[in-house]
């Protein structure tokens, strides 16, 4: 459990959870060496990216994240009402994201998907994880009608392009990617003697190797994604990236993904949820008592 929320019992519900959806974030950002993508190490595959802004956007979206758990709460229901006042939430942080980063998109994704995980947490009486995605999905399924009509972004022209699902599927059916993988295989490597950090980066390869990322397609197509599934799974049947043999499939990995520019942002994002579902229930557990 993450000391900084255990030493501050006084906390409301929506101020814990923003907290878990913000610290999730920058427990993503700092691991490392994860491939391709932003770390203690460098920018990955990104030039317009680095440590410092990544921590930067993800503080920045806490109020939002606070205003949707307080705005499940209040609701108490799934419906189109609270499903429309997320999506105007969500864009008043993205907005706010911007303007921290200067016009990058760092933290979008993120949004949407622990921005649904926040908000339909704060309505569970007993957050389970498979119970609050499940709730997450019912609301990620409700149509916005205040979305206006904007230029195509990456992935949506990515999901057109090749015909897979993104972001929005991966939410309409509870968050598979971190629920069948991820967490799974976070706990497996845990349970195996694995450390914290090598857990974690086995959860991401777990992602990787399954997930229909819609960055990588976008900077690398196919090729990308190929590359990507193969070398994830190749490390984790080498032993994962706690072994000799796992670390070495690990950077043949990210030297692969590094030559086709292809970062796997998605998965990042999927590691974060994880992350978020990982902690959750204890979270609350000493947040606010028996649960």
């Amino acid at each position: 459990m993450n000391a900084r929320i255990a030493a501050r019992p006084q906390l409301s519900l929506a101020e814990a959870l923003a907290d878990l959806a913000v610290e999730a974030l920058i427990d993503e950002v700092e691991l490392s060496p994860k491939p391709a993508l932003v770390d203690r190490r460098g920018c990955g595959a990104h030039d317009d990216l680095s440590l410092e802004l990544m921590h930067a956007s993800a503080w920045s979206l806490w109020a939002t994240f606070h205003d949707m758990a307080a705005a499940g709460e209040k609701a108490g229901q799934v419906d189109v009402a609270l499903r429309e006042t997320l999506g105007r939430l969500g864009r008043d942080g993205e907005a706010q994201m911007l303007a921290v980063t200067g016009g990058v998109n760092t933290h979008r994704g993120a949004i949407w998907a622990l921005g649904l995980l926040v908000t339909a947490a704060a309505q569970e009486a007993r957050p389970m994880p498979a119970a609050v995605t499940l709730r997450a999905a019912r609301l990620a399924r409700l149509e916005d009608r205040h979305i206006s009509q904007r230029t195509p972004s990456n992935g949506e022209r990515v999901r057109q392009r090749y015909g897979v699902g993104g972001a929005r599927a991966e939410a309409q059916a509870g968050f598979p990617g971190a629920l069948h993988h991820g967490l799974p295989q976070l706990r497996r490597s845990r349970a195996a003697g694995a450390g914290e950090s090598h857990a974690r980066l086995d959860a991401l390869l777990a992602i990787m190797a399954q997930l229909d990322d819609t960055c990588v397609l976008h900077r690398a197509g196919p090729e990308g994604l190929s590359c990507m599934h193969d070398g994830s799974r190749a490390v984790l049947e080498a032993g994962g990236s706690a072994s000799l043999a796992g670390r070495r499939r690990l950077k043949d990995l990210e030297c692969h993904l590094l030559r086709l520019n292809a970062s796997p942002g998605g998965a990042a994002d999927l590691l974060a949820v994880t992350l978020f579902l990982d902690r959750l229930e204890p979270t609350l557990r000493a947040q606010i008592g028996s649960l």
